[in-house]
């Protein structure tokens, strides 16, 4: 980890360091992006989080899977960002808007000679996505490319020092830039189909406990005895001071639901 650390600072602070120009794309790329998320809870916010949480969970059939695989195919996009879109169309549905913001984390091991590395390198990123004009699904897919292209490009830049940039003065109540966070679990090419197991439908990243921000939803790709994808499990995990169980169980299945709708008809107006 002492390797990483130096690395890290050759990498943004060094003779050719990054750190200046990832900062002045960031201030850029989230100029005018509201604080926070104007997605209705169920309950006021109190003044500092909790932290308490709890999950629903749903699950998205093997058909919408192959069909979403398609899309992302077709519009040279991850399966990652077609679910991101469909989540933003989601969330601008349920009143937060049209210019959002949705995080996600990446493992920071962009450099190979970090790769045998051990220690915890995960990065938060900022996805601002904009959903306005009631565009056809394809066309929010590739806004949530454009943006994310640039996104991943400066994802070097540690996430609590653009916060110390951006939102120096930011509330205790709310995590600061991004309140809903989004996973993908992709599978890889060699895995084995899915076993039954207690934690089925529950992602890693919540096998610990606490809400750590307002929402976060995991999908985890399965796959077939054929080795074909078999669906996503998904799971979305809830800060119960600001949600209850049932708008929790209503966000999961509009979002299955939004899924189903986009993998069936992806030129459809949202």
């Amino acid at each position: 980890y002492a390797d990483y650390t130096l690395w890290q600072h050759e990498l943004l602070d060094g003779e050719h360091g990054v750190a200046d120009e990832q900062l002045a794309y960031w201030r850029t790329a989230l100029d005018g992006m509201p604080p926070l998320l104007a997605l209705p809870t169920d309950r006021p916010r109190r003044p500092e989080p909790d932290g308490r949480g709890a999950l629903a969970q749903f699950e998205v059939g093997a058909e919408t899977h192959r069909a979403l695989l398609r899309c992302a195919r077709e519009n040279g996009v991850t399966l990652f960002m077609v679910v991101q879109a469909a989540l933003a169309a989601l969330l601008t549905r349920h009143g937060a808007g049209d210019d959002l913001a949705i995080g996600t984390t990446v493992a920071g091991r962009g450099d190979e000679a970090l790769h045998p590395l051990v220690g915890f390198f995960v990065n938060t990123l900022v996805l601002r996505t904009d959903t306005s004009g009631d565009p056809a699904f394809t066309e929010l897919v590739r806004r949530v490319r454009d943006g994310g292209l640039g996104a991943y490009s400066n994802q070097d830049l540690p996430f609590d020092r653009l916060v110390e940039h951006l939102s120096p003065h930011r509330s205790s109540a709310h995590a600061p830039l991004v309140q809903v966070m989004l996973q993908v679990h992709a599978a890889g090419a060699g895995d084995a189909p899915a076993t039954p197991s207690a934690l089925d439908g529950e992602p890693v990243a919540f096998r610990g406990a606490g809400a750590k921000s307002d929402l976060t939803f995991a999908l985890t790709e399965t796959v077939g005895p054929d080795g074909e994808r078999a669906g996503l499990r998904g799971a979305l995990e809830y800060a119960t001071a600001l949600y209850d169980a049932e708008t929790a169980r209503l966000l999961v299945r509009r979002l299955a639901e939004t899924l189903d709708a986009c993998a069936a008809d992806p030129e459809a107006p949202l």
